[in-house]
């Protein structure tokens, strides 16, 4: 399902405007953003939680030659199913 159709089913079920689920959506694509930027984690209680994570340097190996190589430290992204989630989908 692409944002396009995402956002039709949203107006369809919440009975709203798709141009209202569009800014909302939108707005909370940019408040995850800004959270994430600032080391904050975002919880929608029960059923996701997003936080940046710091991943340390590590060595690696090329699968193709096995050679050994330097993996850079970053900071990465970790998304975690809620209770309600996880029992839906276990349905």
């Amino acid at each position: 399902m692409n944002k396009k159709e995402i956002i039709a089913k949203l107006a369809l079920n919440s009975k709203q405007s798709e141009g209202a689920v569009t800014a909302v959506l939108e707005a909370l694509e940019s408040l995850a953003i800004s959270m994430l930027t600032r080391k904050e984690k975002l919880v929608l209680p029960g059923f996701i939680s997003i936080q940046a994570v710091a991943r340390a340097a590590r060595s690696g190996r090329n699968p193709q030659t096995g050679a050994v190589l330097q993996i850079p430290a970053r900071t990465g992204v970790k998304v975690s199913a809620g209770t309600k989630l996880k029992k839906a989908v276990a349905k």
